[in-house]
Order: C-alpha cells, then structure tokens, then sequence
C-alpha cells in the first residue's frame, strides 16, 4: 500500500502488476485491478478492471472476460493446471481517471477453479458431497489499497 501523491492535473496512474502461482496451487486465470472512487457528489463508486489474464480469451462485447474453465474433478477431489498461467503480469493505466476525485486501486489474483474444502472432506471420508454444495472454488490473493487523494 501506499499514498500517492496528487496529481495536479498530470497524467493518470499507471500500475505495474505481476503475479506467480503457489507452487503446489492452481495456476492463475487473471489480475484485476479494483478502483473505488468518491464523484464530485459525494457518491462512492468500484469498477472493476480485468487487466491481464491467461489463455487466449477475449473479453465480449460487454466488456466481460468469459470464465477460464473447471478441470475439477469431484470424485477424485483433483484438478489439472491444463488451464490458466503459471504467471501473469502488466502495465495497466487508469482509462478513467479524475485527477479531482479521491480514489482507492488495489489489486487481486484469481486462481483457476481448484476443490472446495468439502470436496477434499467428502473424498478423504468417503461421503456424498451436500446436495447443493459447490465444488470448486476459485482462490484469491488481494494486494494492499494504494490511496490516491487530489
């Protein structure tokens, strides 16, 4: 984390972001950039920004990067690294900055979907899993808030 200083009218915040999968984890499906910001109302706002991801996904045309896959498998309470990096990293400049309005980034890695706890317990004791209960899930790695205030 970090305050960073105003700009006073300059260019917006460029981030450099890099991210190495644990060793023995999932590999990676993306970075994402988190902004909050309060307009010139006093209303808080957060966009969420995907700014690098694995595979050769596109993002549509709302702007919504398509889901990396599952290699999960429930009865074995595994999962293959056949998706996703083992590394992922950018530049990333905010396309909507105002140099006037107070604002919060921070960045977050999502791993490839991996087994739920329940998962592992169901196969390790030899039980259904809940009816209802997912089975994957997808880890997350949060940096601390870099602060921008005008």
């Amino acid at each position: 984390g970090a305050d960073l200083p105003s700009a006073n009218g300059a260019a917006a915040p460029t981030f450099m972001v890099y991210a190495i999968k644990d060793p023995i984890g999932g590999n990676l499906d993306r970075i994402q950039i988190v902004k909050g910001w309060l307009d010139g109302d006093g209303e808080t706002h957060e966009k969420v920004y995907d700014v690098a991801w694995s595979d050769d996904r596109v993002p549509g045309a709302d702007g919504k990067l398509p889901p990396v896959g599952d290699t999960v498998d429930a009865a074995t309470a595994s999962f293959t690294n056949t998706i996703g990096a083992s590394e992922l990293g950018t530049v990333w400049t905010d396309p909507d900055f105002e140099a006037g309005e107070s604002a919060f980034y921070y960045a977050r890695v999502i791993e490839i979907p991996t087994p739920r706890w329940s998962t592992y317990d169901a196969y390790r004791f030899g039980i259904e899993i809940p009816e209802g209960a997912p089975i994957s899930t997808q880890e997350r790695a949060y940096t601390s808030p870099i602060w921008y205030s005008p």
